[in-house]
């Protein structure tokens, strides 16, 4: 949940700064006068869509470290992390990866992957999901999370964020154009006016809202991809199950701010729409349907 938070996140702020200070240089913007010149706007659109991306990704390690707090294991300290290394290191060679860095951090249960390659990804688990949980369990979740690397899952989300982010930086300059010209009697030579900027701005937000509904429904079939990789990797669907059970039955309340706004534990209402995460319900029904 936290990588894909993060990454939507410094995406969306990146597109905005990048459109921002274009703008204000008198770059990207449409033809003088009357004119909207399609196709030096499209190509603008994808430089600045897929930017934000790109950049998002390949800062998503140090990033995730940073917000984290987390302490990537060198040196194993105790038992329990030799036992976590060495777990994630013949569920990579399984996977068919390079061995990723292993870290911990403080906070409830819930565990991340993330890194812009595969075989130089970040495996990190809370210190909360230690505690409560199995080995058999915690095996699971890495499993998982080690099948999100295997799966190039960063990447693709990367590549779809690119494309929904051309088309939003696409659509709020052709809405802002027809604003600025037909709505606001614009007919200065030199270019667009205050009502062109200032229409980009809102239309930026709102589209890169409702583009986040498309991100957020990748993401959700994409854990159900991750669970099912899990299972393979485990040679059975059970720990995955347990795992997802003992995650259920965490108390909403006990969650990072960030993971229970999104509807992690539940997927119910509107905001089920923005969850990165399907419900557990349905998660385990799926590994059930997936054994028969």
């Amino acid at each position: 949940m936290k990588r894909i938070v993060l990454f939507i996140a410094t995406n969306l702020a990146v597109l905005l700064v990048l459109s921002i200070v274009l703008s204000l240089l008198g770059i990207g913007r449409p033809g003088a006068g009357n004119t909207l010149e399609l196709g030096s706007l499209l190509a603008f659109s994808l430089v600045v869509g897929f930017t934000g991306a790109i950049f998002s990704l390949l800062i998503s390690k140090p990033m995730a470290k940073w917000s984290t707090g987390a302490r990537v294991i060198d040196q194993p300290a105790n038992a329990t992390e030799a036992w976590l290394v060495n777990t994630v290191r013949q569920l990579s060679e399984r996977a068919g990866i390079g061995m990723p860095q292993v870290a911990v951090y403080p906070g409830e249960p819930n565990a991340f992957a993330t890194g812009a390659f595969k075989n130089s990804a970040l495996v990190a688990v809370s210190t909360g999901l230690l505690e409560n949980m199995n080995q058999q369990e915690v095996e699971a979740v890495l499993g998982h999370e080690v099948a999100h690397i295997a799966n190039g899952d960063m990447v693709t989300m990367t590549l779809i964020q690119g494309v929904v982010n051309t088309f939003v930086v696409f659509l709020a300059r052709i809405v802002g154009f027809f604003v600025d010209k037909v709505l606001l009697k614009n007919t200065e030579r030199q270019g667009v006016g205050i009502g062109y900027m200032a229409t980009v701005f809102v239309c930026e937000l709102i589209f890169g809202l409702a583009a986040s509904l498309i991100v957020a429904w990748f993401s959700r079939q994409r854990e159900f991809r991750a669970d099912a990789g899990s299972a393979k990797l485990l040679g059975s669907t059970m720990p995955m199950q347990h795992a997802l059970a003992r995650l259920n039955g965490v108390p909403p309340g006990a969650l990072p701010q960030s993971i229970a706004a999104a509807g992690i534990t539940s997927g119910r209402g509107w905001s089920a729409l923005f969850s990165t995460h399907p419900p557990f319900e349905q998660r385990i029904a799926a590994l059930q349907n997936l054994r028969a």
